[in-house]
């Protein structure tokens, strides 16, 4: 263990819902819970103000909204998170190049392989331990400055006691556990927070009336070898008595780009599974470009109605990040799963990355097919497959299919679709977001992250002077422009 808590762990209070407190100014001080709106959504992240009810993340939505009826449900803005992410994430590496991102709002940095390391290094532990803290202080306030959200602050000489300390400094704290009292933090703590301690090992553990961690530290390692196994059981024990040998690693590149959506009412037209499958791969595909990289395998991912979950993959000689390519090969995959009895969950991902493409023939053939297509509508007088909305309602493409629906089972009706919480832009009232719809209407508020609380106005769903907006940044200037003024998105 090191002499000097040098390890920082960051936590986002709230991440999601506070991004969205801090871009819709009617919202900030109160209940907002974000995730999945459907009969089948799940709470993503709950504003603190919302905890207050009992709601918290991986909750179903239905039973949110009976805690907690008046609190804002929006569907969320990943583009956006992304965005605030890389700023504070970029904060996080001129304090030291080893940071190991654990998510959009969490990780590790190694603050002694920063340019404070030597200070660090060379000064007394008190000396250290002062650094630090104002280090971590710095940080927090450097958050809050920059995209206007507030942060916990870990701080140890471990990774894992660094972890549970920003845990105890939720919301918006620090805490720092000084060399020599390991112990008085970690003594109480159930079993439970130990890292690779789940419910299973928790249960044998209780078994032997092991419930807390001074509880496991003091058994005899042999005997937790006993009963978890070598590997397992010696690791437990070095983590009850405080050591942690685990260094902080630097982001490694990802192995793989890929989106999924989960659907509210099973899919089993095979028409339209095709058509959402050509939707997830245009989404896998902007994201691919957008991180300047290309990949040689395609894969699908396919939940069918009874829960099994099948996987299909296919190699291309070369890497391509081209739609046209991996939109075939996804469909030619889908063809070799059983689709009978409907989808609940489709996925299109790439692997086997790399950072250039290479043109192939495939690729060409594939356009000048699809031009060949195209040509043949337009002859015809058709409407080619795939324009106007999209198959099925989600965050980042507002459908309207429904099984039943007006037109037949099947129909893909041209009527848009309004989430809450999407992002609009009205012709004449500017920006805005969706409050809320239902019976032709769309309610909207408009107003920006650096607005006051702003007015609210109900539209028809199909007004041509509104149309979908992208996100606005948290940050004006320096952050995402390279100007160099910034302004705070607050009160």
């Amino acid at each position: 263990m090191r002499s000097v808590p040098t390890i920082l762990h960051l936590d986002m209070d709230a991440f999601f819902a506070a991004v969205e407190q801090a871009s819709k100014p009617s919202l900030r001080g109160k209940p907002v819970v974000v995730g999945g709106l459907g009969g089948r959504g799940v709470v993503a992240t709950a504003s603190y103000e919302a905890r207050v009810f009992g709601v918290h993340s991986a909750m179903p939505m239905a039973q949110a909204r009976r805690r907690a009826p008046n609190a804002a449900y929006l569907i969320p803005r990943f583009e956006l998170y992304r965005q605030v992410s890389d700023l504070v994430m970029g904060l996080l590496r001129e304090l030291s190049p080893l940071v190991e991102p654990l998510s959009l709002d969490e990780a590790f940095v190694d603050l002694e392989a920063g340019p404070y390391g030597e200070l660090l290094r060379e000064g007394s532990v008190a000396e250290g331990v002062e650094l630090v803290r104002a280090l971590g202080e710095d940080l927090r306030a450097d958050i809050l400055a920059a995209v206007g959200l507030t942060a916990s602050v870990g701080l140890s000489g471990t990774k894992f006691l660094a972890k549970i300390a920003s845990e105890q400094a939720k919301p918006d704290g620090l805490v720092l556990i000084e060399p020599g009292h390991e112990r008085e933090v970690l003594d109480p703590l159930p079993v439970r927070a130990l890292p690779g301690v789940g419910p299973a090992t928790a249960e044998t553990l209780r078994r032997l009336g092991l419930i807390q961690v001074s509880q496991v530290a003091a058994t005899p390692e042999d005997e937790l070898v006993r009963l978890l196994g070598r590997a397992h059981g010696a690791g437990v024990y070095a983590l009850a008595q405080g050591r942690d040998e685990r260094a902080v690693v630097a982001e490694r590149d990802a192995k793989s780009v890929s989106v999924e959506d989960t659907f509210e009412v099973d899919l089993g037209d095979r028409e339209l599974i095709r058509a959402e499958l050509d939707r997830l791969a245009d989404r896998c595909v902007r994201r691919l470009r957008a991180a300047a990289r290309s990949g040689r395998t395609v894969v699908i991912k396919v939940r069918r109605f009874d829960f099994t979950t099948l996987t299909r993959s296919e190699t291309l000689p070369a890497p391509t990040d081209d739609p046209l390519v991996i939109s075939a090969i996804a469909r030619r995959l889908l063809e070799a799963v059983e689709l009978t009895g409907g989808v609940r969950l489709l996925g299109v991902g790439v692997t086997g990355l790399a950072d250039f493409t290479q043109e192939d023939l495939f690729a060409q053939a594939e356009r000048e097919a699809a031009g060949a297509a195209d040509s043949t509508d337009e002859d015809s007088g058709s409407e080619a497959a795939g324009e106007g909305e999209a198959a099925y309602g989600g965050p980042d493409g507002p459908r309207v299919f429904h099984p039943g629906s007006r037109g037949g089972v099947g129909t893909l009706l041209t009527v848009r679709r309004w989430m809450p919480g999407q992002d609009v832009r009205h012709a004449e009232l500017g920006h805005g977001w969706v409050q809320g719809s239902g019976v032709g209407r769309v309610t909207v508020r408009f107003e920006t992250p650096w607005s006051e609380r702003g007015p609210v106005r109900t539209f028809a769903v199909d007004d041509p002077e509104l149309e979908r907006a992208d996100p606005l940044p948290l940050v004006r200037g320096s952050a995402l422009t390279g100007e160099n003024v910034v302004e705070i998105a607050g009160d």
